[in-house]
């Protein structure tokens, strides 16, 4: 499954450009032009990056940043900014960012730099394990495909992560409090059916028939591969 940027600039050109060349450069990119939806997108979906403008129409982009780690979010950031003092770019880091690209900026430069925070991200947060196997369901965490007898079913990011931690985890009941903070990374601010719903989804898509009962509902407490 590819990795997933996420973008937030108000200039629609600068948009269109950033889309246009991480997507060519295999990645799957989620485009806005506020942060009016970010948090949303963050409780739904794995992001494996954001690249954020600080000049925005809702917030100042890096106070912004100071708000998702004051949540513990800590999806990687690189900021993209105008804003190209030594203090401003001070300020970036001291916000949150993992990284800091002046405007104008090079294309290809920007995009090795993705390249780096992703693979620092991916050696300090993800370990490359053997394939899982659960009955007739096969998840290749290399290439972030689940296999159903032998067919790949499309998965979310979150949904891989999802099915991921209960395999990794059958038999044993995990509780809300435990996925929010091991597939979302958060326990806050989130709404208590997020994970019910992402669960019903996940539910239909590797189970369309209702007929395998792969995941058990424990009403009250949690949920758990049978």
């Amino acid at each position: 499954m590819k990795e997933q940027i996420l973008i937030v600039d108000d200039d629609n050109d600068i948009l269109e450009l950033l889309e246009y060349n991480l997507s060519a450069a295999g990645y799957d990119v989620l485009g806005f032009l506020s942060t009016k939806h970010v948090r949303s997108v963050l409780t739904q979906e794995n992001v494996d990056l954001i690249i954020m403008d600080r000049n925005l129409p809702d917030i100042e982009g890096s106070y912004y940043v100071e708000m998702l780690r004051s949540k513990n979010i800590n999806t990687p950031v690189i900021m993209l900014s105008a804003k190209d003092s030594s203090e401003d770019i001070k300020e970036g880091f001291l916000k949150g960012a993992d990284d800091y690209v002046t405007k104008p900026f090079d294309i290809e430069e920007l995009i090795l730099r993705v390249k780096a925070v992703l693979k620092r991200s991916n050696r300090e947060f993800k370990e490359i394990v053997e394939d899982l196997e659960y009955k007739d369901m096969k998840l290749d965490l290399n290439l972030h495909r689940v296999l159903i007898q032998g067919v790949e079913v499309t998965l979310t990011n979150l949904e891989t992560s999802l099915l991921q931690i209960l395999i990794s985890n059958k038999g044993k009941v995990l509780d809300r409090d435990f996925l929010l903070k091991y597939v979302w990374k958060s326990i806050e601010d989130i709404h208590p059916k997020t994970v019910n719903v992402a669960m019903k989804r996940l539910k239909e898509k590797i189970d369309p028939l209702k007929s395998k009962d792969y995941i058990k509902t424990i009403r009250g407490v949690g949920y758990m591969m049978v």
